[in-house]
């Protein structure tokens, strides 16, 4: 190793970091043949012992989840859920059954599901890390030993990792873990969403990671998306001193969003709950531009009754009393099943019944969700935007639209799908506005699971295929005069924003921390220069030539 290796992986946060890296604890080492089987008359009570160190696991993972807020929150409960998932619990419960010692049944149901995950691929294979972490919980928990994750070192580091469970990443404090770098995962990954949420610069998808050992000093360049291995003390600490300097300048911007020469850019924040609403009021943001309602309905036997699912709305609402709120409509399915619906054994759920798909065989849960947003409007006074996610085609649009209106509220949906993109102009006419999430349009116009490592160039924000169905839904609602919004991870990036706003979105919103990044940005380049950017960005032919040309028209 030399003391000017540079690995190269896929930036996601930006920002300098530099200070001795650390790993994950170990995993819990256990040898399933080095147990007897259960006697018998000692499987009842096995069984008791696996269900019980389950749900003391997903117990924990919520505890956590109640603490945190926004995206940690939700990836908290999600990764509970799984904990007690019937499935999973099942299948272990079996083995115990005949014999297999508790945390042995562990780790082969688990593998079994792993299996199963993995072939159905997409967002569901996202799930193998999340369930191989709820084993090593589990039979950290059988065997009486502390529970795997990540150290608390005793300065500042830099998290190295093959890949960063929810449960992890959700948990971290930023004045320890002062950047996160993994082998694994892709820009819109839960280590790349939490990184932004916590704004410590983060790398993703660097595939010789694991040449670097515990203690080796490293420096951390969000921006250029690199890892300098052991590199000069003096220059790295330059390095981020720089970078904290213009952090600090861009941590003095409140707002409201516009560029250098006056126009007007909304900057919003995504929230999932009322408590991470109250946090995103303390930044800089003129309101919510994704409220993802999924919280309210997953792990639950039975769907949240509209008096429940009110208060919660309420609260994201009250939160932002007379600036805009939009709410997403259940967006569950795929890798967010419903409990209280029975699932199809769909061959690649990621395109299957989801979003606002599930009104097809269940449109009470649509209409009491619409119902609930209806009642929280009229008891606050607000008038909420509402929009459908997975809408394909403009008559699916048109039917969500007449269901919105008829309770009063404005009506919208999430381009998503690239049919939705390419038959935009017959979309907008339709709807009041639309919002568009880059994670999944991308992921669909790639035709590369956003999750996989090996496909993260593919599954890039950059990606000019992406841009390209961006502008056209831009270049529609400017026909149309509707505004259309982002509220993909695309809408972090300071220079992509600027592109973004260049080709026409009226509105950005992201995790509360990017929005002092973008608005600061915005803040310093006129509209001409932003129309400029994204003119040469669509003459691109890859993410990175893309990068390049809109960093030359924004000044860096």
């Amino acid at each position: 190793m030399t003391q000017t290796q540079v690995l190269q992986g896929t930036p996601v946060v930006a920002g300098k970091a530099f200070g001795p890296a650390i790993w994950p604890g170990a995993r819990p080492e256990y040898d399933p043949s080095a147990e007897d089987a259960v006697a018998e008359d000692e499987r009842e009570v096995e069984t008791k012992r696996f269900t019980d160190a389950a749900a003391a696991v997903a117990g924990r993972l919520r505890e956590r989840a109640s603490h945190a807020s926004g995206a940690a929150s939700e990836v908290l409960v999600a990764t509970a859920g799984l904990a007690e998932d019937r499935g999973w619990v099942g299948a272990a419960s079996a083995l115990i059954a005949k014999g297999t010692p508790a945390p042995a049944a562990a780790v082969a149901a688990t593998e079994q599901f792993a299996a199963m995950f993995t072939k159905l691929g997409g967002l569901m294979a996202e799930r193998v890390t999340d369930l191989n972490d709820v084993r090593d919980r589990v039979v950290a928990e059988l065997l009486g030993i502390p529970e795997p994750g990540v150290p608390e070192p005793p300065v500042p580091s830099v998290l190295l990792a093959d890949d960063l469970a929810p449960a992890d990443t959700a948990g971290l404090d930023p004045t320890l873990i002062t950047a996160l770098v993994t082998r694994l995962g892709g820009p819109t990954s839960h280590t790349a969403i939490i990184a932004r949420q916590l704004g410590i610069p983060c790398v993703v998808a660097v595939g010789e990671l694991a040449t670097v050992a515990v203690g080796t000093t490293v420096l951390v360049d969000g921006t250029a998306g690199t890892l300098e291995v052991e590199p000069d003390e003096a220059r790295a600490l330059a390095g981020v001193d720089e970078s904290r300097r213009k952090a600090a300048a861009v941590a003095s911007w409140t707002g409201p969003g516009t560029t250098a020469d006056g126009h007007p850019v909304s900057v919003l924040a995504n929230v999932a709950d009322g408590a991470s609403a109250r946090n995103a009021s303390g930044h800089p943001v003129e309101g919510v531009g994704l409220f993802r309602t999924e919280l309210a309905f997953l792990e639950r036997a039975e769907a949240p009754t509209i008096a429940e699912q009110t208060t919660l709305y309420r609260e994201v609402i009250d939160a932002f009393a007379d600036q805009k709120v939009v709410i997403r409509t259940l967006d569950a399915g795929s890798d967010k099943p419903l409990k209280f619906v029975t699932q199809l054994n769909e061959a690649n759920p990621a395109l299957g019944v989801r979003g606002n798909r599930i009104a097809i065989d269940h449109p009470e849960i649509r209409a009491a969700q619409l119902d609930a947003i209806a009642a929280a409007a009229q008891e606050s006074g607000a008038t909420p935007w509402v929009m459908a996610p997975m809408i394909a085609s403009p008559s699916e649009a048109a039917e969500f639209a007449g269901e919105v209106r008829r309770r009063g509220l404005i009506a919208g949906v999430m381009v998503e799908v690239p049919a939705a993109a390419i038959l935009a102009p017959a979309i907008m006419a339709e709807v009041d506005f639309v919002s568009i999430g880059t994670n999944d349009l991308t992921q669909y116009t790639m035709a590369a699971d956003r999750m996989s490592a090996e496909l993260a160039t593919l599954t890039d924000p950059w990606q000019p295929a992406a841009l390209a169905l961006i502008d056209m839904v831009a270049r529609a609602g400017q026909a149309a005069g509707k505004p259309v919004g982002v509220c993909g991870e695309a809408a972090a990036d300071p220079l992509l924003a600027c592109v973004l706003v260049g080709m026409g979105v009226s509105s950005l919103s992201a995790a509360p921390a990017a929005a002092a990044p973008v608005g600061a940005r915005l803040s310093e380049v006129t509209l001409d220069q932003c129309r400029s950017a994204a003119q040469a960005v669509l003459k691109t032919a890859d993410p990175a030539e893309a990068r390049a040309v809109a960093a030359a028209a924004l000044g860096g």
